[in-house]
């Protein structure tokens, strides 16, 4: 297998709060065992092996722990169960912190208690205990706890709720820097080929294997720093950037395990035998400048690793990659996954060279490489860039999407030449999501007919793929139809993903990161400038959440809160050390805004070919400013 560096400072950091023998797989040893339960083989979750307590009163399975330093933990187990009533307790010091009562569900659930808090040395203990019916138990995990701790409150409660249960939910797929674990765990080797050193990381992809995807991550992203992540999503970025070299025609791969340095052997073969897709290429640039705006952290600037990954994407990448179709966009094989697919769309069947999933990508990593070289204060490159971003999108919009004597908006070429139009799922709605379709009717018809098609016979049987539909439609401002789409993958929490090896749908990690950005990026509108100490913020409320607020969210080195009261009112709250500039943007053309109680002109400004009104508050360190419309 090929191997990458292993990060030392995930071998030099503090020790992690370690589970002994989390899958069962050494049989008893670390746990603790009474009389009816035991380690089974008949239905583990993963690997070999599994514990059972068989129904009735006082059966138990346990371990304890003793904790190496002080901190927060959160603990998890994918858990089965045949009648009600068992339960999962985590204890400090013998004393129980939670109990979770568990209901009768046959399918794999995970279960999770957060947030623990314990000292040094103290012992933290989790038990398994029996209910009316047999209880399986499989693949405990330890997760550090929240760095970050937004919190949500609203007149709708929904929203509340949905917020809370994603926070906690995504909480629970992060991995402690240091701590031991499989590798190359999948379907076909659930026991996996050894073990490594994981290092700051999160599950981004399938929970049955022991890694995370460039494209979920690149999706989860936003909602990871949100969380306080910021050092998983640089550990992450790194190690996809690293593995885009030269041997691999400047693709990264696609999916790597948690140690960050080994690739996942289901998805990779050899170096010219790997899944690739080439949507994610530019993505992994745009989530850069994206990680970069939020945490204002110099390395995605100054670091060789991201900046050689930037410049090889935006330009070798595509030359070698544009040979089928010559028009400077970036192709896939027509040949399927292992040979480098066009598309995020793997179950079309379509033999394709380009599609609007990648197109619009492309458009978008220009676009963050000309904003990321200006700060770098590359101008040169930053104006080389943007007028490359320019050309793409004219192109796009005047010959590539118009099919001659049609008007449908294509979204695709197979190998031959040949447009595709209908919807093609991942290659249609990125299209406008990625914004390159210019604003207009065309745009908006074409953001109906994606409504249409995911609400009818197009929609998607995957969940995660229904997790970008609120990104499409908040980004043109659609608020009702994000809210709705957000709302549909939140109530599908419970029902069974379509891959059954997955369990439920709320046990597929995108689905709880993207809900926390959704709520954040999406209904609030914030847009944070961390190098340039300025947030923009623009309500997309829908007609049933008449305010909402978000408090304490991670921006650069501070924090802020923003409440928004319908479309008419927003509050800012500096909650760092430093002042920050506030843009309160407001859809629509405004003569007057009342900025802390002083009306003021509005300041019109057009974005993506959408007009708003403006205000600029600069905002001591904590201070809060209030910006209305006017009548």
């Amino acid at each position: 297998m090929r191997m990458l560096p292993v990060l030392l400072s995930s071998v030099l950091a503090a020790g992690p709060v370690v589970v002994v023998n989390p899958g069962f797989e050494k049989d008893t040893e670390g746990w603790t065992f009474t009389a009816g339960t035991g380690v089974a083989t008949n239905m583990p979750h993963g690997g070999a092996k599994l514990i059972y307590l068989d129904a009735g009163p006082g059966r138990s399975v346990s371990q304890t722990i003793t904790v190496p330093a002080a901190g927060t933990y959160s603990v998890s187990a994918w858990i089965a169960t045949g009648g009600a009533g068992g339960t999962f307790t985590v204890l400090r010091g013998g004393t129980p912190v939670q109990t979770l009562t568990l209901p009768s569900r046959s399918t794999y659930s995970r279960y999770t208690i957060s947030d623990v808090a314990v000292g040094e040395g103290d012992r933290l203990g989790i038990v398994f205990g029996s209910g009316s019916g047999w209880v399986n138990v499989d693949d405990v995990m330890i997760s550090p706890g929240a760095k970050a701790s937004p919190t949500v409150s609203s007149s709708n409660p929904k929203i509340v709720e949905m917020f809370g249960w994603a926070k906690a939910k995504a909480g629970s797929w992060v991995h402690q820097d240091g701590v031991p674990g499989l590798l190359d765990v999948d379907e076909r080797q659930p026991g996996g080929t050894g073990e490594g050193v994981y290092t700051p990381s999160y599950w981004a992809g399938y929970a049955n294997r022991s890694g995370y995807y460039s494209r979920d991550f690149a999706h989860q992203l936003a909602g990871a720093h949100i969380l306080g992540l910021a050092a998983e999503n640089k550990n992450m970025l790194r190690s996809f950037a690293r593995s885009a070299s030269e041997e691999h025609k400047y693709y990264p791969v696609w999916a790597l395990n948690f140690d960050a340095s080994t690739y996942l052997s289901i998805d990779y073969r050899s170096p010219t035998n790997f899944v690739r897709e080439v949507p994610a290429t530019f993505e992994l640039v745009e989530k850069a400048n994206q990680a970069f705006r939020w945490s204002g952290d110099r390395a995605y600037v100054d670091d060789p690793v991201f900046w050689d990954y930037y410049k090889h994407a935006t330009n070798e990448f595509v030359a070698l990659h544009d040979g089928q179709l010559p028009n400077g966009v970036a192709e896939g094989t027509g040949r399927g996954i292992f040979q480098g697919a066009a598309s995020y769309n793997e179950v079309s069947g379509e033999p394709l060279a380009e599609a609007g999933d990648a197109i619009g990508s492309q458009y978008q990593a220009h676009n963050a490489l000309a904003a990321l070289a200006l700060d770098k204060g590359d101008l040169a490159l930053a104006h080389a860039q943007a007028k490359r971003a320019r050309a793409v999108k004219e192109y796009f919009n005047k010959t590539w999407s118009v099919k001659q004597g049609g008007e449908d908006l294509v979204r695709a070429y197979t190998v031959d030449g040949t447009p595709l139009t209908g919807f093609g799922k991942e290659n249609s709605w990125f299209m406008p999501m990625k914004g390159i379709i210019d604003a207009g009717p065309r745009n908006d018809a074409y953001l109906d007919f994606v409504d249409a098609e995911a609400t009818g016979a197009g929609r998607p049987r995957n969940v995660e793929a229904l997790t970008y539909l609120p990104d499409t439609f908040f980004r043109h401002n659609r608020a009702g139809t994000a809210w709705k789409w957000m709302q549909d993958v939140y109530d599908q929490r419970e029902a069974r993903h379509v891959n059954s090896r997955q369990g439920l749908n709320g046990d597929y990690p995108e689905v709880p990161f993207t809900l926390v950005s959704q709520t954040v990026e999406g209904l609030m509108g914030i847009q944070p400038d961390a190098p340039r100490r300025t947030v923009a913020t623009q309500s997309r409320l829908p007609a049933d959440i008449g305010w909402l607020e978000v408090a304490d969210v991670p921006v650069g080195s501070g924090k802020v809160t923003v409440r928004h009261d319908g479309a008419v009112s927003s509050t800012f709250t500096n909650k760092g050390s430093s002042p920050v500039f506030w843009d309160a943007r407001f859809a629509g053309k405004h003569r007057w805004l009342e900025v802390n109680g002083h009306r003021f002109p509005g300041i019109p400004q057009v974005i993506d070919g959408v007009t708003y009104t403006v205000a600029k508050v600069p905002v001591r360190a904590g201070g809060t400013a209030t910006v209305k419309i006017a009548s």
